[in-house]
């Protein structure tokens, strides 16, 4: 059986503790899209981490971990991140990557710093990880196959000579910058050649003759629906697909196999970087639930950046949910908000003095207001309860107006950081 763990908002729902959740009970984990430009936030038994390019199921030595070929692929940070995790005694993952998959070269993150630069006030707040070029490129047709490392090499630098012919005209003209050397970056590619060796496969294969056997298979998503490039709020969104659909062709399996798309809501929302965000709180209001939000606090698991904080938007999450396609949500961070006497939730929005339940699409989103519904708190700490039926009866109320909003089962309530902090219902 295929399930897919994606995110209904912005990202950072709480998607890395889920998989490591749901793990437990399956055979292999893929990342099928995105890169290093957003982390996941694990806390086990090992210790707390942030991941950014492994699947979540590194922690988990039955699992086969796979990185699939819709992946920005950072050899430098999959290194990286492999030592970092063996280094705390996580025995070494069954990890593989797709000879399918195309590698963020050095250049694609220049390219992504340069370009923030340029554009200056009006930049998208990339993490500068290189994944609007690598994607830009990949799609340009000029991007590096992992499986073109193991070709011919004539035909590899053939390959190189035609990128930089195009990429070496916009560094000297836009960015007056001196431009790439062919040689240097056939090197580097030998240099990841040499490094992934181990780990690459034709994972399609691999994952076909799974679903053949039954295995239980968890599709790993980056990001949420609203940084989705067709269905979020462009242009301020990420370069790949964050839905669940997309699952079938960045990982490469058949898309009737997704039986159970798991999307994570969280208790209230946060964001990272530019665009749109109706429910926005600011100033001690923000700082009061960015400081108790999260595991230690709301910061981005890659850049460590403050996250933007609001309230829980049933107008977004419920639009979330529905192009994720969800079977059931998973609710999370609920404990956060035991500190406060009320909490208001957007139930609608208010666009040019009408109300709409509807979400629309960003030149409407820019002008419209949060209507909210103000619910009672519960004034005490949940973490711990374990059975729904022992959460208080003002938490179960809150828990139940979202469901109802959302419109989709809520099955699992994560009620803190850890692998057992977790509700089923």
């Amino acid at each position: 059986m295929v399930k897919a763990i994606v995110g209904a908002n912005w990202g950072d729902e709480g998607k890395g503790k889920l998989t490591d959740v749901l793990a437990q009970d399956a055979d292999i984990v893929i990342r099928f899209q995105g890169g290093s430009n957003a982390g996941h936030t694990i806390v086990n038994n090992y210790g707390k981490f942030a991941l950014h390019q492994m699947p979540s199921g590194v922690f988990h030595p039955n699992i086969i971990n796979i990185i699939g070929n819709g992946v920005a692929f950072s050899v430098e940070n999959f290194i990286k991140e492999l030592h970092s995790i063996e280094e705390r005694g996580v025995p070494a993952p069954h990890i593989l990557v797709s000879d399918r998959a195309q590698v963020v070269m050095p250049y694609h993150q220049a390219f992504d710093a340069m370009e923030e630069a340029r554009l200056a006030g009006k930049s998208f707040g990339s993490t500068k990880s290189g994944i609007a070029p690598f994607y830009s490129d990949k799609y340009s047709k000029i991007g590096f196959q992992i499986s073109e490392l193991y070709g011919d090499e004539n035909d590899l630098r053939e390959h190189i000579d035609h990128v930089l012919a195009i990429k070496n005209v916009i560094l000297e003209n836009l960015y007056h910058q001196p431009p790439l050397d062919a040689e240097e970056v056939f090197q580097k590619l030998m240099e990841y050649k040499e490094l992934l060796a181990p780990y690459v496969a034709d994972t399609t294969a691999l994952l076909h003759k799974a679903v053949k056997e039954g295995k239980t298979i968890l599709l790993e998503g980056q990001l949420g629906s609203l940084k989705d490039p067709d269905f979020g709020i462009y242009p301020m969104v990420t370069s790949s697909s964050t839905l669940a659909g997309y699952g079938a062709v960045g990982a490469g399996l058949p898309p009737y196999e997704i039986k159970q798309i798991i999307t994570v809501v969280k208790a209230y929302s946060s964001a990272v970087g530019a665009g749109e965000f109706v429910s926005e709180i600011f100033g001690e209001e923000a700082d009061e639930l960015r400081r108790r939000g999260g595991d230690g606090g709301e910061y981005g698991a890659t850049t460590g950046r403050p996250r933007r904080m609001g309230w829980l938007d049933l107008v977004a999450s419920r639009y979330g949910c529905q192009v994720q396609g969800a079977t059931d949500v998973a609710f999370t961070v609920l404990d956060a908000l035991g500190y406060l006497d009320e909490i208001p939730v957007c139930v609608a929005y208010e666009l040019d003095g009408k109300r709409i339940d509807e979400f629309p699409v960003t030149s409407k989103l820019k002008h419209c207001k949060p209507i909210y519904q103000v619910l009672p708190g519960w004034k005490c700490d949940i973490r711990g309860i374990r059975k729904y039926e022992d959460l208080p009866e003002n938490c179960r109320k809150y828990i139940e107006f979202a469901e109802k909003g959302i419109g989709v089962p809520f099955t699992m309530i994560s009620n803190g950081p850890a692998r057992e902090d977790i509700i089923y219902r």
